[in-house]
């Protein structure tokens, strides 16, 4: 008897189930597509996002109310410069060949929060073979317990030493272009601090800025997330001994961001 190949096997896909957790956006769905290219069983968990007193409040205790409206204002000021950032953002998906549209055929999961009781539930229920998060709230050591296979987190930045947040920015910023990339590590109870996978490397165009500098290092990533991700259903996850130091860096408050712009062309 000759057997029959399922669809998915007809087109190469690989077995095993992968729950993209965030809270959605043009990079993330890059991530969401090229994954989906590769593996059979694709769900996301989509989150609702943050709202902005939320961040403003967080960010003040953590950092003085003064910094927090200066980066407040300079995420202001990223969303408004992106529409005219187009022209390059085409350019970055055709020369990596992905798209940012999400794809109806994957069955998306709205939930307010992953640290919620009922989605930490609704994942668990989903039976994964590994939970891959972009873009998306820090997990509570309580919810990172009770989900029962490895999670990992794509990271716009080079760990340990741009952990955070605007990793490629601050790259630049300290005079150290070389560490311009993105790391897939696993997820433990600090900011990007657990083990790294795997790590890649860009160098950005005269005309990237603040506002495609994370699309850049995503869409020439998503083969470092596709093979941690092949690894980790195959329970063969092996972590690089990264040496550096290590910090966790924000968004630059507006001052700063304009004043690297003006004195040196990093916007």
């Amino acid at each position: 008897m000759t057997e029959i190949a399922s669809p998915n096997q007809a087109e190469g896909k690989r077995p095993g189930r992968v729950v993209v957790v965030t809270a959605g956006g043009e990079n993330p769905w890059i991530m969401i597509n090229a994954l989906a290219s590769r593996f059979a069983d694709i769900a996301v968990v989509e989150e609702q996002p943050e709202s902005k007193g939320l961040f403003l409040s967080r960010r003040a205790r953590k950092l003085g109310w003064l910094t927090a409206f200066g980066q407040l204002a300079t995420m202001i000021a990223s969303r408004f410069g992106k529409r005219f950032t187009r022209k390059r953002a085409a350019e970055i998906f055709a020369a990596y060949r992905v798209s940012g549209t999400p794809d109806p055929s994957i069955p998306v999961r709205p939930v307010v929060s992953i640290n919620d009781a009922e989605t930490i539930a609704q994942v668990r229920a989903l039976k994964p073979d590994v939970v891959f998060l972009i873009s998306c709230r820090m997990l509570k050591a309580e919810t990172l317990a009770a989900i029962p296979c490895p999670v990992i987190n794509f990271h716009a930045g080079i760990n340990p030493a741009y952990r955070g947040l605007m990793g490629g920015y601050w790259a630049l910023v300290n005079n150290d272009a070389e560490n311009f990339g993105a790391t897939v590590h696993l997820v433990d109870a600090g900011v990007d601090t657990g083990g790294v996978l795997c790590q890649s490397r860009q160098k950005p165009a005269a005309g990237d800025t603040m506002h495609t500098y994370p699309l850049l290092q995503t869409a020439a990533s998503t083969d470092i997330a596709i093979a941690a991700v092949g690894d980790a259903i195959d329970g063969k996850l092996e972590v690089v001994d990264v040496a550096g130091p290590s910090r966790q860096w924000y968004h630059p408050p507006i001052w700063t961001w304009v004043w690297n712009g003006v004195r040196r062309g990093i916007w």
